[in-house]
Protein backbone atom coordinates (compact mmCIF):
# COMPACT_ATOMS: atom_id res chain seq x y z
CA UNK A 1 0.00 0.00 0.00
CA UNK A 2 1.44 3.91 -0.78
CA UNK A 3 0.47 6.39 0.79
CA UNK A 4 1.18 9.32 -1.86
CA UNK A 5 0.82 9.20 -5.80
CA UNK A 6 4.54 9.30 -5.83
CA UNK A 7 5.03 6.86 -3.67
CA UNK A 8 2.86 4.78 -5.82
CA UNK A 9 4.68 5.72 -9.11
CA UNK A 10 7.84 4.47 -7.12
CA UNK A 11 6.70 1.56 -6.35
CA UNK A 12 5.34 0.69 -10.23
CA UNK A 13 8.55 1.46 -11.58
CA UNK A 14 10.44 -0.86 -8.96
CA UNK A 15 8.06 -4.05 -9.58
CA UNK A 16 7.98 -3.21 -13.71
CA UNK A 17 11.62 -2.88 -14.47
CA UNK A 18 11.10 0.94 -15.16
CA UNK A 19 13.44 2.34 -12.96
CA UNK A 20 13.42 6.40 -11.79
CA UNK A 21 14.80 8.67 -9.60
CA UNK A 22 15.47 12.09 -9.86
CA UNK A 23 17.73 15.28 -8.33
CA UNK A 24 16.54 18.19 -6.99
CA UNK A 25 16.92 21.52 -8.86
CA UNK A 26 14.65 24.23 -7.03
CA UNK A 27 11.38 24.31 -5.19
CA UNK A 28 9.35 22.73 -7.31
CA UNK A 29 10.32 19.75 -9.51
CA UNK A 30 9.28 17.66 -12.79
CA UNK A 31 11.07 15.11 -14.75
CA UNK A 32 10.97 13.17 -17.50
CA UNK A 33 11.92 9.70 -17.53
CA UNK A 34 13.39 6.97 -20.32
CA UNK A 35 12.23 3.14 -19.89
CA UNK A 36 14.95 1.40 -18.64
CA UNK A 37 18.06 0.05 -20.89
CA UNK A 38 19.92 -2.88 -19.16
CA UNK A 39 18.71 -1.35 -15.93
CA UNK A 40 20.31 1.28 -17.09
CA UNK A 41 18.43 3.56 -19.84
CA UNK A 42 15.90 5.56 -17.49
CA UNK A 43 16.87 9.21 -18.20
CA UNK A 44 15.07 11.25 -16.32
CA UNK A 45 14.56 15.21 -17.10
CA UNK A 46 14.38 17.22 -13.89
CA UNK A 47 12.37 20.71 -14.72
CA UNK A 48 12.34 23.85 -13.11
CA UNK A 49 8.57 25.12 -12.95
CA UNK A 50 8.28 28.03 -15.27
CA UNK A 51 11.18 26.30 -18.06
CA UNK A 52 8.71 24.27 -19.85
CA UNK A 53 9.53 22.47 -23.22
CA UNK A 54 7.56 22.77 -26.66
CA UNK A 55 7.41 21.28 -29.64
CA UNK A 56 9.07 23.36 -32.17
CA UNK A 57 6.87 25.69 -34.26
CA UNK A 58 7.42 29.30 -35.60
CA UNK A 59 10.78 30.20 -35.24
CA UNK A 60 12.28 33.59 -35.11
CA UNK A 61 15.46 33.23 -33.64
CA UNK A 62 18.74 34.34 -35.84
CA UNK A 63 19.54 30.40 -37.13
CA UNK A 64 16.28 28.48 -37.47
CA UNK A 65 16.21 25.10 -39.27
CA UNK A 66 15.33 24.98 -42.54
CA UNK A 67 15.15 23.19 -46.09
CA UNK A 68 19.00 24.22 -46.29
CA UNK A 69 20.48 22.11 -43.42
CA UNK A 70 20.34 19.43 -45.89
CA UNK A 71 22.08 16.60 -42.81
CA UNK A 72 19.12 17.05 -40.46
CA UNK A 73 16.66 17.00 -42.80
CA UNK A 74 18.32 13.18 -44.19
CA UNK A 75 17.78 12.38 -40.11
CA UNK A 76 15.45 14.51 -38.59
CA UNK A 77 11.68 12.98 -38.07
CA UNK A 78 9.18 14.80 -36.46
CA UNK A 79 6.42 11.76 -36.82
CA UNK A 80 7.76 10.59 -34.12
CA UNK A 81 7.11 11.67 -31.00
CA UNK A 82 9.33 12.15 -28.20
CA UNK A 83 8.05 11.19 -25.10
CA UNK A 84 5.50 8.37 -24.41
CA UNK A 85 1.36 9.23 -23.37
CA UNK A 86 -1.49 6.95 -23.07
CA UNK A 87 -2.43 6.92 -26.64
CA UNK A 88 1.17 6.29 -28.32
CA UNK A 89 0.88 3.40 -30.03
CA UNK A 90 4.07 1.67 -29.92
CA UNK A 91 4.98 -1.25 -32.37
CA UNK A 92 6.21 -4.60 -31.44
CA UNK A 93 9.21 -4.05 -33.31
CA UNK A 94 9.72 -0.67 -31.51
CA UNK A 95 9.29 -2.76 -28.10
CA UNK A 96 11.39 -5.93 -29.25
CA UNK A 97 14.79 -3.26 -29.95
CA UNK A 98 14.59 -1.75 -26.58
CA UNK A 99 13.64 -5.01 -24.66
CA UNK A 100 16.67 -6.24 -26.21
CA UNK A 101 18.45 -3.67 -23.97
CA UNK A 102 17.23 -5.19 -20.73
CA UNK A 103 17.91 -7.37 -17.97
CA UNK A 104 14.51 -8.51 -17.47
CA UNK A 105 13.31 -8.88 -21.06
CA UNK A 106 9.37 -9.18 -20.48
CA UNK A 107 6.91 -9.95 -23.33
CA UNK A 108 5.20 -7.03 -24.85
CA UNK A 109 2.00 -7.23 -23.11
CA UNK A 110 4.06 -6.88 -19.85
CA UNK A 111 5.06 -3.69 -21.11
CA UNK A 112 1.90 -2.10 -21.68
CA UNK A 113 -0.01 -3.45 -18.55
CA UNK A 114 3.24 -1.62 -17.01
CA UNK A 115 2.61 1.95 -18.95
CA UNK A 116 -0.99 1.59 -18.40
CA UNK A 117 -0.16 1.26 -14.59
CA UNK A 118 2.41 4.41 -14.90
CA UNK A 119 -0.45 6.37 -16.94
CA UNK A 120 -2.97 6.12 -13.72
CA UNK A 121 -0.59 7.93 -11.55
CA UNK A 122 1.71 10.11 -13.80
CA UNK A 123 -0.27 12.14 -16.51
CA UNK A 124 -1.64 10.75 -19.57
CA UNK A 125 -0.61 13.49 -21.46
CA UNK A 126 3.02 15.09 -22.38
CA UNK A 127 3.05 18.14 -20.74
CA UNK A 128 4.36 20.77 -23.23
CA UNK A 129 4.24 24.11 -23.72
CA UNK A 130 2.66 25.19 -27.14
CA UNK A 131 4.55 26.93 -29.93
CA UNK A 132 4.66 30.59 -29.72
CA UNK A 133 3.75 32.55 -32.62
CA UNK A 134 6.95 34.83 -32.09
CA UNK A 135 10.11 34.91 -29.93
CA UNK A 136 13.07 32.11 -30.16
CA UNK A 137 13.36 29.43 -27.40
CA UNK A 138 16.93 29.10 -27.11
CA UNK A 139 18.84 25.88 -25.35
CA UNK A 140 22.15 25.17 -24.00
CA UNK A 141 22.90 21.04 -24.14
CA UNK A 142 25.76 21.20 -21.62
CA UNK A 143 27.64 17.65 -21.66
CA UNK A 144 30.73 16.77 -19.38
CA UNK A 145 33.35 16.23 -21.35
CA UNK A 146 36.57 16.99 -19.99
CA UNK A 147 37.10 19.32 -22.91
CA UNK A 148 34.45 22.01 -20.67
CA UNK A 149 38.01 22.57 -18.07
CA UNK A 150 38.94 26.24 -18.38
CA UNK A 151 36.56 26.57 -21.63
CA UNK A 152 35.18 29.98 -19.83
CA UNK A 153 31.39 29.45 -21.08
CA UNK A 154 29.72 30.02 -18.22
CA UNK A 155 28.09 32.89 -19.04
CA UNK A 156 26.96 31.45 -22.63
CA UNK A 157 25.50 28.81 -20.90
CA UNK A 158 23.61 30.85 -18.46
CA UNK A 159 22.20 33.10 -20.69
CA UNK A 160 20.22 30.61 -22.63
CA UNK A 161 16.48 30.65 -21.86
CA UNK A 162 16.87 26.64 -20.85
CA UNK A 163 20.28 25.09 -19.88
CA UNK A 164 19.82 21.04 -19.74
CA UNK A 165 22.27 19.37 -18.18
CA UNK A 166 23.25 14.95 -18.07
CA UNK A 167 23.37 12.90 -15.69
CA UNK A 168 25.99 13.83 -12.35
CA UNK A 169 27.60 17.19 -13.83
CA UNK A 170 27.93 19.20 -11.00
CA UNK A 171 28.02 23.21 -11.24
CA UNK A 172 28.91 24.17 -8.00
CA UNK A 173 32.96 24.84 -8.24
CA UNK A 174 33.18 24.83 -11.64
CA UNK A 175 30.86 27.99 -12.56
CA UNK A 176 32.99 30.01 -14.54
CA UNK A 177 33.09 26.96 -17.23
CA UNK A 178 29.90 25.34 -17.00
CA UNK A 179 27.93 28.16 -16.03
CA UNK A 180 25.23 27.83 -12.99
CA UNK A 181 21.78 27.37 -14.08
CA UNK A 182 20.20 24.52 -14.19
CA UNK A 183 16.38 24.44 -15.92
CA UNK A 184 16.61 20.48 -16.89
CA UNK A 185 18.58 17.49 -15.74
CA UNK A 186 18.77 14.64 -18.22
CA UNK A 187 20.10 10.72 -16.43
CA UNK A 188 19.62 7.33 -15.89
CA UNK A 189 18.44 5.75 -12.47
CA UNK A 190 22.34 5.69 -11.00
CA UNK A 191 23.06 8.88 -11.42
CA UNK A 192 19.88 10.33 -10.15
CA UNK A 193 18.49 10.37 -6.22
CA UNK A 194 15.23 8.82 -4.37
CA UNK A 195 12.07 11.26 -5.88
CA UNK A 196 9.69 12.68 -3.27
CA UNK A 197 6.02 13.48 -3.61
CA UNK A 198 6.63 17.45 -4.44
CA UNK A 199 7.87 15.72 -7.95
CA UNK A 200 5.47 16.46 -10.57
CA UNK A 201 5.18 16.49 -14.58
CA UNK A 202 6.61 13.20 -15.42
CA UNK A 203 6.95 12.38 -18.77
CA UNK A 204 8.85 9.14 -20.46
CA UNK A 205 10.47 8.96 -24.02
CA UNK A 206 9.49 6.98 -26.12
CA UNK A 207 11.05 3.42 -27.08
CA UNK A 208 10.23 4.64 -30.24
CA UNK A 209 12.04 8.07 -30.17
CA UNK A 210 15.44 6.10 -28.70
CA UNK A 211 15.46 3.50 -31.99
CA UNK A 212 15.10 6.33 -34.11
CA UNK A 213 18.09 7.89 -32.62
CA UNK A 214 19.77 5.22 -32.78
CA UNK A 215 19.14 3.40 -35.90
CA UNK A 216 18.41 7.13 -38.16
CA UNK A 217 21.19 9.31 -36.32
CA UNK A 218 23.87 6.69 -35.29
CA UNK A 219 23.59 4.11 -38.33
CA UNK A 220 23.02 1.41 -35.80
CA UNK A 221 26.74 2.07 -34.60
CA UNK A 222 27.21 1.15 -30.89
CA UNK A 223 24.79 -1.01 -28.57
CA UNK A 224 22.55 2.47 -27.87
CA UNK A 225 23.23 6.18 -27.62
CA UNK A 226 24.67 7.98 -25.02
CA UNK A 227 22.51 10.09 -22.98
CA UNK A 228 24.06 13.35 -23.88
CA UNK A 229 23.47 12.31 -27.86
CA UNK A 230 19.91 11.44 -27.06
CA UNK A 231 19.42 14.91 -25.02
CA UNK A 232 20.93 16.87 -28.07
CA UNK A 233 18.45 15.22 -30.46
CA UNK A 234 15.97 15.47 -28.35
CA UNK A 235 16.53 19.40 -28.55
CA UNK A 236 15.71 19.47 -31.88
CA UNK A 237 12.73 18.68 -31.58
CA UNK A 238 11.75 20.53 -28.84
CA UNK A 239 13.84 23.83 -28.74
CA UNK A 240 14.36 26.83 -31.49
CA UNK A 241 18.09 27.36 -31.26
CA UNK A 242 20.26 24.91 -29.75
CA UNK A 243 23.99 25.56 -28.22
CA UNK A 244 25.90 22.21 -27.88
CA UNK A 245 28.75 22.56 -24.84
CA UNK A 246 30.87 19.50 -23.74
CA UNK A 247 30.63 16.98 -26.27
CA UNK A 248 33.45 15.09 -27.46
CA UNK A 249 37.25 13.52 -26.26
CA UNK A 250 39.94 16.07 -25.13
CA UNK A 251 43.08 16.46 -27.28
CA UNK A 252 44.15 13.23 -26.16
CA UNK A 253 41.31 11.37 -27.22
CA UNK A 254 40.28 10.81 -23.47
CA UNK A 255 36.40 10.79 -22.92
CA UNK A 256 36.91 11.75 -19.04
CA UNK A 257 34.27 14.13 -17.33
CA UNK A 258 35.26 17.85 -16.46
CA UNK A 259 34.97 17.66 -12.94
CA UNK A 260 36.69 14.03 -12.51
CA UNK A 261 40.68 13.47 -11.89
CA UNK A 262 41.74 11.99 -14.97
CA UNK A 263 42.40 8.43 -13.76
CA UNK A 264 43.42 7.69 -17.58
CA UNK A 265 44.14 9.51 -20.38
CA UNK A 266 42.28 5.96 -22.95
CA UNK A 267 38.87 6.84 -20.91
CA UNK A 268 36.81 5.40 -23.53
CA UNK A 269 32.64 5.43 -24.03
CA UNK A 270 31.97 1.92 -23.83
CA UNK A 271 28.82 0.86 -25.45
CA UNK A 272 28.15 4.48 -26.84
CA UNK A 273 29.64 5.15 -30.36
CA UNK A 274 31.44 7.86 -29.24
CA UNK A 275 33.11 8.98 -32.54
CA UNK A 276 29.74 8.47 -34.58
CA UNK A 277 27.91 10.49 -32.57
CA UNK A 278 30.85 13.60 -32.65
CA UNK A 279 30.70 13.33 -36.00
CA UNK A 280 26.80 14.17 -36.04
CA UNK A 281 27.59 16.74 -33.93
CA UNK A 282 30.07 18.19 -35.93
CA UNK A 283 27.94 17.84 -39.23
CA UNK A 284 25.03 19.86 -37.72
CA UNK A 285 27.71 22.34 -36.54
CA UNK A 286 29.43 22.56 -40.02
CA UNK A 287 25.67 22.94 -41.85
CA UNK A 288 24.57 25.74 -38.86
CA UNK A 289 21.75 24.07 -37.75
CA UNK A 290 23.15 24.30 -34.16
CA UNK A 291 26.02 26.36 -32.37
CA UNK A 292 28.87 23.52 -31.06
CA UNK A 293 31.42 25.06 -28.87
CA UNK A 294 34.17 22.49 -28.66
CA UNK A 295 36.29 23.54 -25.76
CA UNK A 296 39.55 22.79 -25.21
Amino acid sequence: VCKGSMECFLNVCRTQSVYVTSVKTQSHRSFFIMPSRSDKLGFILTRQRGSELKMSGSCWCEKCFSEENVFLNQHLNRSIEPFLSATTSLTEDEYDWWRHLQSNRHNFSYFKETIDKLFKIISPTPVLEKPKTEGCRTCAVVGNSVNLKGSHYGPLIDFQDIVIRINRGPTKGFEEDVGARTTHRVMYPESGSILDNSTHLVMVLNPAFMKYVHQKWLGKKGKYPSTGFMTLISALHICDEVHAFGFGADSNGSWSHYWQPMKSKKFKTGPHPGKQEYAAIDKLADENTIYFYKGN
